[in-house]
């Protein structure tokens, strides 16, 4: 379920509600009572991160995850682009 965030535009007052997608927006201020209660637009607190998919993620026939930590750390930091000339930093 969702967590929406809500601002009253009477009192200022502001709060979060653990909805389902289906249920009804809130309209009254717990805090002043008034009926002027609305949803603030937020952003999504959704991130994917770390080095790629769990191991069990799109496998088949019991396979292994074949990176390992050094080959994804030598992935992650490409080399430097060298000239070639001798003449830049990176050749040297």
């Amino acid at each position: 379920m969702p967590i929406y965030a809500y601002q009253c535009s009477s009192c200022g007052h502001q709060m979060e509600a653990l909805q389902k997608m289906s249920d009804a927006p809130l309209t009254d201020c717990p805090h002043c009572h008034s009926a002027s209660l609305g949803k603030k637009i937020t952003a999504a607190a959704f991130r994917l991160g770390g080095g790629g998919w769990y191991e069990t993620d799109f496998k088949t026939n019991n396979q292994k995850n074949l990176a390992t930590k050094e080959t994804a750390s030598a992935a992650s930091t490409p080399a430097a682009p060298t000239c070639g000339t001798g003449a830049c930093p990176a050749c040297q």
